[in-house]
Protein backbone atom coordinates (compact mmCIF):
# COMPACT_ATOMS: atom_id res chain seq x y z
CA UNK A 1 0.00 0.00 0.00
CA UNK A 2 1.58 3.17 -1.29
CA UNK A 3 1.82 6.11 1.64
CA UNK A 4 -0.43 8.28 2.45
CA UNK A 5 1.41 12.02 2.44
CA UNK A 6 -0.88 15.08 3.16
CA UNK A 7 0.26 19.06 3.51
CA UNK A 8 -1.16 21.40 5.51
CA UNK A 9 0.38 25.04 4.01
CA UNK A 10 0.48 28.28 5.51
CA UNK A 11 2.35 31.38 6.22
CA UNK A 12 2.70 30.43 9.82
CA UNK A 13 3.69 33.86 10.29
CA UNK A 14 3.41 33.56 13.66
CA UNK A 15 2.36 29.62 14.74
CA UNK A 16 -0.24 29.56 16.65
CA UNK A 17 -1.69 27.06 19.08
CA UNK A 18 -4.52 26.75 16.71
CA UNK A 19 -2.17 25.76 14.38
CA UNK A 20 -0.69 22.88 16.51
CA UNK A 21 -4.15 21.97 17.37
CA UNK A 22 -4.79 21.29 13.43
CA UNK A 23 -1.29 19.92 12.69
CA UNK A 24 -1.71 17.30 15.72
CA UNK A 25 -5.15 16.23 14.41
CA UNK A 26 -3.91 16.29 10.56
CA UNK A 27 -0.51 13.76 11.80
CA UNK A 28 -3.31 11.16 12.62
CA UNK A 29 -5.12 10.70 9.64
CA UNK A 30 -1.60 10.17 6.99
CA UNK A 31 1.26 8.23 7.16
CA UNK A 32 3.75 11.22 6.74
CA UNK A 33 2.22 14.74 7.46
CA UNK A 34 4.37 17.83 5.55
CA UNK A 35 4.13 21.54 7.07
CA UNK A 36 4.21 23.80 3.81
CA UNK A 37 5.25 27.20 4.85
CA UNK A 38 4.40 29.39 1.95
CA UNK A 39 7.70 32.24 1.80
CA UNK A 40 4.56 34.13 0.17
CA UNK A 41 6.11 37.54 -0.17
CA UNK A 42 2.80 39.06 -1.07
CA UNK A 43 1.16 38.89 2.48
CA UNK A 44 4.49 40.76 3.96
CA UNK A 45 4.99 38.45 6.74
CA UNK A 46 6.35 39.98 9.62
CA UNK A 47 9.40 37.17 10.32
CA UNK A 48 11.56 35.80 7.23
CA UNK A 49 10.63 32.26 5.90
CA UNK A 50 13.82 30.63 7.89
CA UNK A 51 12.15 32.38 10.98
CA UNK A 52 8.91 30.79 10.29
CA UNK A 53 10.65 27.45 9.29
CA UNK A 54 12.45 27.45 12.54
CA UNK A 55 9.33 28.57 14.92
CA UNK A 56 7.10 26.02 13.55
CA UNK A 57 10.07 23.09 13.53
CA UNK A 58 10.56 24.11 17.28
CA UNK A 59 7.10 23.72 17.68
CA UNK A 60 6.60 20.71 16.33
CA UNK A 61 9.42 19.31 18.07
CA UNK A 62 7.25 19.99 21.07
CA UNK A 63 4.02 18.34 20.46
CA UNK A 64 2.93 15.43 21.82
CA UNK A 65 0.76 12.75 20.45
CA UNK A 66 1.95 12.61 17.25
CA UNK A 67 -0.01 10.21 14.50
CA UNK A 68 2.62 10.55 11.90
CA UNK A 69 5.89 11.99 11.37
CA UNK A 70 6.26 15.54 10.40
CA UNK A 71 8.55 17.27 8.05
CA UNK A 72 8.38 21.27 7.81
CA UNK A 73 9.46 22.92 4.93
CA UNK A 74 9.15 26.12 2.40
CA UNK A 75 7.81 26.78 -0.43
CA UNK A 76 7.37 29.20 -3.54
CA UNK A 77 5.76 27.69 -6.08
CA UNK A 78 1.82 26.86 -6.83
CA UNK A 79 0.78 24.70 -4.02
CA UNK A 80 -1.19 22.29 -6.76
CA UNK A 81 2.64 21.78 -8.37
CA UNK A 82 4.05 21.28 -4.85
CA UNK A 83 1.97 18.99 -3.83
CA UNK A 84 2.10 17.00 -6.74
CA UNK A 85 6.42 17.53 -6.38
CA UNK A 86 5.58 15.41 -2.54
CA UNK A 87 3.63 13.21 -3.97
CA UNK A 88 0.86 14.51 -1.89
CA UNK A 89 -3.02 12.87 -1.65
CA UNK A 90 -4.72 15.30 0.38
CA UNK A 91 -4.17 18.60 1.35
CA UNK A 92 -5.46 20.04 4.80
CA UNK A 93 -6.71 22.93 5.45
CA UNK A 94 -8.11 24.43 8.74
CA UNK A 95 -11.47 26.30 9.14
CA UNK A 96 -12.29 29.02 12.03
CA UNK A 97 -15.35 30.80 10.80
CA UNK A 98 -17.43 31.20 8.18
CA UNK A 99 -15.84 33.36 6.72
CA UNK A 100 -12.82 31.24 5.93
CA UNK A 101 -15.17 28.54 4.14
CA UNK A 102 -16.09 30.94 1.78
CA UNK A 103 -12.53 31.57 0.61
CA UNK A 104 -11.07 27.83 1.10
CA UNK A 105 -14.56 26.65 -0.79
CA UNK A 106 -13.43 29.01 -3.69
CA UNK A 107 -9.54 27.40 -3.46
CA UNK A 108 -10.64 24.04 -3.69
CA UNK A 109 -12.58 24.51 -6.25
CA UNK A 110 -9.90 25.78 -8.42
CA UNK A 111 -7.18 23.04 -6.81
CA UNK A 112 -9.73 20.20 -7.75
CA UNK A 113 -9.70 21.32 -11.09
CA UNK A 114 -6.18 22.14 -11.64
CA UNK A 115 -5.21 18.29 -9.73
CA UNK A 116 -8.22 16.35 -9.19
CA UNK A 117 -6.15 13.74 -7.57
CA UNK A 118 -5.43 15.81 -4.86
CA UNK A 119 -8.03 15.63 -1.95
CA UNK A 120 -8.90 18.79 0.22
CA UNK A 121 -9.53 17.96 4.09
CA UNK A 122 -11.16 20.78 5.99
CA UNK A 123 -10.66 20.78 9.62
CA UNK A 124 -12.78 22.37 11.96
CA UNK A 125 -10.94 24.58 14.72
CA UNK A 126 -11.65 23.75 17.91
CA UNK A 127 -14.28 26.12 19.71
CA UNK A 128 -11.16 27.23 21.82
CA UNK A 129 -9.17 28.50 19.01
CA UNK A 130 -11.40 29.32 16.49
CA UNK A 131 -11.15 33.05 17.33
CA UNK A 132 -6.98 33.01 17.03
CA UNK A 133 -5.58 33.91 13.73
CA UNK A 134 -1.90 34.90 13.32
CA UNK A 135 -2.95 38.86 11.97
CA UNK A 136 -4.91 39.14 15.37
CA UNK A 137 -2.12 37.73 17.52
CA UNK A 138 0.56 40.32 15.90
CA UNK A 139 -1.96 43.45 16.43
CA UNK A 140 -2.36 42.33 19.63
CA UNK A 141 1.64 41.87 20.71
CA UNK A 142 2.34 44.95 18.43
CA UNK A 143 -0.09 46.88 21.25
CA UNK A 144 1.50 45.62 24.31
CA UNK A 145 -1.63 42.89 24.87
CA UNK A 146 -1.22 39.64 26.39
CA UNK A 147 -0.77 36.83 23.55
CA UNK A 148 0.57 34.18 25.97
CA UNK A 149 -2.07 32.15 25.95
CA UNK A 150 -2.30 31.26 21.73
CA UNK A 151 0.78 30.83 21.32
CA UNK A 152 3.93 28.82 22.68
CA UNK A 153 6.54 30.82 24.88
CA UNK A 154 9.20 30.58 22.07
CA UNK A 155 6.75 32.28 19.58
CA UNK A 156 6.10 34.91 21.97
CA UNK A 157 10.01 35.88 22.68
CA UNK A 158 10.10 35.94 18.86
CA UNK A 159 7.44 38.11 19.12
CA UNK A 160 8.44 40.55 21.85
CA UNK A 161 11.85 40.67 20.20
CA UNK A 162 10.37 41.60 16.59
CA UNK A 163 7.80 44.64 18.02
CA UNK A 164 11.08 45.18 20.92
CA UNK A 165 8.67 44.86 23.86
CA UNK A 166 10.30 43.74 27.36
CA UNK A 167 8.74 40.68 28.82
Amino acid sequence: MAERIGIYPGTFDPITKGHLHIIQRASRLVDRLIVGVAGNQRKSPLFSTEERLEMVRHDIGNLFDKGCDIEVESFDDLLISYAHKKGAACLFRGLRAVSDFEFEFQMTGMNAKLAPDIETVFLVASDKWQFVSSSFIKEICSLGGDISEFVTPAVLDKLLKKFEISA
